[in-house]
Order: structure tokens, then C-alpha cells, then sequence
């Protein structure tokens, strides 16, 4: 059977064109897996936001177990709760951000979670860097942040805000609990001359020393009387004799 010749160009843009698809589709694979972020209210300063998160699982051998997210500038740990979760996740606090995880997911699952934020910050877009963590150990860095329009391996999950509501204003940060003072070691106080008595304690003194001379005085007045009956009495004899 002949080819009629007009055939032949239709045929190699067909091949050419399914070859494109593989080669695209080989492209592709590597990157199919990604993290991702949506809000409930996209605004700058907007309140009491539910962030929701999707990490798409890429292994074959184990489940995602944990995901560790660093909070972009404006959103503190504490200023976040966990708002669901797959059965058994909990989420913990760090110094940077938050860690949410628990029992392994089945292998191909993806990770599916969302958070209540107290206030977005007044930007135009934000980046929660992401690391997955799997049963096995093996770890995916969902952390870089494009830069110029240019495309990245491993972007972080980006929300972009729109302009906040009109008279909308940055909540104030919860406050501290005052710290309780910690009392100081007595210092020692300088030695000083003893207090004046008081009136009553004068007037006990008083009356102690009048006794004490009242004591001395009839002492005084027995010796006289005894001393003036011996003269007496001597002097009586003396005109017997």
C-alpha cells in the first residue's frame, strides 16, 4: 500500500506533538508534589483568619507525619490555634512557628490541615516556609520564597493579601503577665542610740527609786532611834553610879 506523501507532515507533527506530551509530562513529575495556603479572608489586617494547608504527599515507601511550619514576620506562635486536623494531630509551639503532626498518614495521603490566626499582618503577600516530615525519616523543604518573578524548586506555601479594610487597625499584642518581684535580702540596718523611755516606763523608774530612798531613809531613822536609846540608856547609868 502506498503512503500518499501528502500524509507524511500530518503524521510527524503527530509525532511530534505526542513526543512534546511525554517529555512535558516527564518535566512535570518531579514537581507535581507541592505545599499550598489559602485564607478565609485574604486581607491584610483581617481578623480571626482560617488558614488552610495542603501538603501533597510524594513518597512511596511512608505517610507524612509531621509538618513543621516557620510563621512569617507579623504572626507570632502564640496568636495561633489549631483548628482541625487529621484524627490524632496536635499542635505544639516553637520559637519560630509551630510544628503540627502525629501518627503517620497512609502512604499517598495528603497532609489536609487549618489554623485560626488572630490578625494577618499589614502585607502584600506571606510565605510559610514548610518542612514535611515522613514515617521514614525522609524530610521535603518546602522553603524557598521566589524572588523577582523567577521560579524556585521548592517554593514555601504563598498567600498573597489584598489591601486592608478601610479602618482596619493592628490588634494589640496580648499582654505579658507582670512578673511577681522577687523581695530582696534585709539589709541590715545601722545601730542607733536606744529609744527614750516612754512617760510610763519614766514614771515606773520614778517610783522604784522613790521606794529605794524611802527604804534608805528609815534605815537611817532606826539607826538614830536605837543610837539615841543606847545615849539614853548609858547616860541614865552613869547618874546611878
Amino acid at each position: 500500500m502506498q503512503i500518499s506523501h501528502d500524509h507524511l507532515p500530518l503524521r510527524r507533527l503527530g509525532l511530534a506533538a505526542a513526543g512534546s506530551v511525554v517529555l512535558l509530562g516527564i518535566a512535570a513529575g518531579p514537581a507535581a508534589a507541592h505545599a499550598e495556603v489559602s485564607a478565609s479572608d485574604p486581607r491584610a489586617l483581617a481578623e480571626n483568619v482560617t488558614l488552610s494547608f495542603t501538603s501533597e504527599a510524594e513518597s512511596d515507601a511512608a505517610g507524612i507525619a509531621e509538618l513543621r511550619v516557620v510563621l512569617p514576620q507579623g504572626i507570632a506562635p502564640d496568636a495561633v490555634t489549631l483548628k482541625e486536623a487529621p484524627e490524632g494531630w496536635k499542635l505544639t509551639a516553637t520559637p519560630d512557628g509551630y510544628s503540627v503532626g502525629g501518627a503517620a498518614l497512609a502512604t499517598g495521603t495528603d497532609a489536609e490541615y487549618s489554623i485560626t490566626v488572630r490578625q494577618l499582618p499589614d502585607a502584600e503577600s506571606l510565605a510559610f516556609k514548610t518542612l514535611e516530615t515522613y514515617g521514614d525519616g525522609k524530610v521535603s523543604r518546602w522553603i524557598e520564597v521566589p524572588a523577582d518573578g523567577r521560579k524556585v524548586d521548592n517554593p514555601a506555601p504563598l498567600l498573597k493579601l489584598q489591601p486592608a479594610a478601610p479602618g482596619a487597625k493592628p490588634i494589640a499584642p496580648s499582654p505579658s503577665p507582670t512578673p511577681t518581684p522577687t523581695p530582696s535580702a534585709p539589709t541590715a540596718e545601722p545601730s542607733s542610740p536606744a529609744p527614750a523611755a516612754a512617760p510610763d516606763a519614766r514614771k515606773a523608774n520614778a517610783a522604784d527609786s522613790g521606794s529605794g530612798n524611802g527604804v534608805v531613809v528609815a534605815v537611817v531613822a532606826a539607826v538614830v532611834v536605837l543610837g539615841g536609846a543606847g545615849a539614853f540608856r548609858w547616860t541614865r547609868r552613869s547618874r546611878q553610879s
